[in-house]
C-alpha cells in the first residue's frame, strides 16, 4: 500500500458528507477495498482527507491471501478488525493474530516494514485509518489491544496521554459505539472542534434541531466542525448499528 500524496488542506466546511456509494472502489481476486480519501491509483483534489485524518480503507481480504512485506513511515496507523482474522508480521520484531473486536496501532514514525496476511480459512473485514503524526521522525512503536464495545455508550479507543487506552502521536481521540435500535448516545464529554463519523454498519440518524436531520448507514461517513454545528447526538435505527467517532483537534 502507497502512502497517498499530500497536498494543503483546502478550507473545510461546517458538514462533509461521503457516502458509502461515493468512495473509490479497489478490486481484484483477494481484495476489495472501498477507501474514503485518495489512495494508491485512487486521486482527487476534494477528497484527500480531513484534517489530519489521511486515510479510511474499508478492506475485505481472501482467506490465504494479503499484504507481502512493505514500508511505511511518518504515520499513524491504526487497524479496526471488524470480522475473520489477519496476521501481522513486522521489523520491530511484532508477530501475532489481530482477530475481531481487537484494535491495533502502528506508528511508523522513522520507518517500519510489515504484512498482513489472512491466514483464517474465511474472508476477514477491517477498518485502516491513517493519521497523519504530530511531527516526523519519531520512533516507531506499537500496540495492540482487545476491547469490549458497550452498547450503552462510547468506547474509547484511542487518545494521546491517556494511559486507560492505546496511544497515537496526534491530538486525536477515537471512540466506537454499537447502540441498539432507538437509542440515543450525545456527544463524548470531551469537546469536539473538529470531527468525523464513519458508518461499519446499520444506521443511525443525527437530528439537527436548525435544519433537516442526516442519516448515515454502512459505509457512509461525515466530517463536521463541533464549535459551529448543531450535530450533537447519535440515534441508532438498527440494533446492528456499529459507528467510529473521531475528534480531529
Amino acid at each position: 500500500m502507497r502512502e497517498p500524496v499530500s497536498l494543503p488542506a483546502d478550507p473545510i466546511p461546517d458538514v462533509l458528507l461521503r457516502r458509502a456509494e461515493e468512495r473509490f472502489h479497489s478490486r481484484n481476486d483477494w481484495l476489495e477495498s472501498w477507501h474514503s480519501f485518495s489512495f494508491a491509483g485512487h486521486y482527487s483534489p476534494d477528497w484527500m482527507g480531513y484534517g489530519p485524518l489521511r486515510v479510511i480503507n474499508d478492506d475485505t481480504i481472501a482467506a490465504g491471501r494479503g499484504f507481502g512485506m512493505h514500508p511505511h513511515r511518518d504515520m499513524e496507523i491504526i487497524t479496526v478488525m471488524i470480522q475473520g482474522q489477519l496476521n501481522h508480521r513486522d521489523s520491530m520484531g511484532n508477530s501475532g493474530v489481530i482477530n475481531a473486536g481487537d484494535v491495533q496501532r502502528m506508528s511508523a514514525g522513522t520507518g517500519i516494514v510489515h504484512s498482513e496476511i489472512n491466514e483464517g480459512h474465511e474472508a476477514c473485514r477491517l477498518l485502516q485509518i491513517w493519521i497523519e503524526p504530530s511531527e516526523d521522525g519519531l520512533s516507531p512503536a506499537y500496540e495492540q489491544r482487545t476491547l469490549s464495545i458497550e452498547a450503552n455508550t462510547w468506547t474509547p479507543l484511542l487518545a494521546p496521554n491517556a494511559p486507560t487506552v492505546m496511544a497515537i502521536e496526534r491530538a486525536v481521540s477515537l471512540w466506537r459505539a454499537q447502540p441498539r435500535a432507538g437509542q440515543t448516545l450525545p456527544w463524548p464529554a470531551q469537546s469536539i472542534e473538529r470531527g468525523w463519523i464513519q458508518m461499519i454498519e446499520g444506521e443511525i440518524e443525527l437530528p439537527r434541531p436548525s435544519a433537516t436531520s442526516i442519516r448515515l448507514r454502512k459505509g457512509d461517513g461525515l466530517g463536521f466542525k463541533g464549535s459551529s454545528t448543531d450535530l450533537k447526538i447519535l440515534q441508532s435505527h438498527r440494533d446492528n448499528s456499529d459507528v467510529l467517532l473521531f475528534a480531529l483537534q
